[in-house]
């Protein structure tokens, strides 16, 4: 039955590792006694986290780039010579970028979706596997509260590729619980969490161009103080994290009153044929 029980000696995988809440992930799998390697596109970022996380348990660094499978296929090779063997896989790294529909480049969707809905899609093919191999483990696929609210205004990419995450979450789930699989999955819905996410464009290609919208720079202005004020920490949403794991609770909903109010929004939307109004970035 999936579900971890001990995790002390057990190894987990990080993507978006190097800062946010995957960085709170890899030290809470740590303070367990987990063994840890973590991925992120930004080296000097992996090397500042591995160099800070190596006082409290063994941990690796793996440049990575979620959006091609070949780098996932490294992470996991230097995952298996490394240490042996695989039991969490979270894959949460992620980025955002938009402002108003017909002002949003091809590139920048493809950004998007190729990091969050691609990348979670490639950690699930490449590890699946393995964690069938190891005789079970788990996956935690990063989305937001996004997943369950659209009409938020300028984050249309950002709002697709979660709603992506989680389908193809609870189709996977679905499937691999039917087939009475030791491998459990558990979505990860956040709202606003005190992490660089308002500056993801840090690290947007060359190819795609800064959202620089003053209806966007305002809603960027926005989540950025309503995350501030408000925003809960990484350390608590990964002891959440945890939790999940180890009862193989599907939905880890850190701001479930954002998550109920947007389904019910659609059901309303729904039942009744009243369009909901646009949201607020944080609302």
């Amino acid at each position: 039955m999936p579900g971890i029980q001990e995790f002390f000696g057990k190894v987990a995988v990080v993507t978006g590792g190097a800062s946010g809440i995957g960085y709170a992930l890899a030290e809470r799998f740590l303070d367990e006694g987990m063994n840890v390697v973590i991925a992120d596109v930004e080296q000097s970022a992996l090397d500042t986290a591995v160099a800070a996380l190596s006082a409290k348990g063994r941990v690796i660094g793996v440049p990575t780039d979620v959006r091609n499978i070949e780098d996932i296929e490294n992470l996991a090779r230097r995952t298996l010579d490394v240490l042996g063997r695989v039991d969490v896989v979270c894959n949460n790294a992620g980025v955002e970028t938009g402002g108003s529909f017909l002002s949003i480049s091809e590139s920048a969707w493809r950004w998007v979706m190729d990091v969050n809905f691609f990348g979670v899609l490639n950690g699930c093919r490449v590890f699946l596997p393995l964690l069938e191999a190891n005789g079970g483990g788990h996956i935690v696929n990063t989305a937001s509260v996004a997943a369950f609210n659209s009409g938020t205004a300028t984050m249309t990419p950002y709002c697709a590729s979660k709603f992506a995450v989680l389908g193809m979450s609870e189709c996977l789930e679905v499937e691999l619980r039917t087939a009475g699989s030791n491998v459990g999955v558990s979505l990860l819905a956040p709202g606003p969490v005190k992490t660089r996410m308002v500056d993801a464009e840090r690290n947007r290609p060359v190819d795609v161009p800064l959202a620089a919208e003053a209806s966007r720079v305002q809603v960027m202005e926005r989540l950025a103080a309503v995350t501030a004020e408000s925003g809960l920490e990484p350390a608590e949403v990964a002891g959440q994290v945890l939790e999940a794991i180890r009862s193989n609770s599907f939905f880890v909903l850190p701001h479930p009153d954002m998550a109920l109010a947007g389904v019910q929004r659609r059901m309303d939307w729904m039942t009744t044929g009243n369009p909901p109004p646009l949201r607020q970035a944080g609302s």
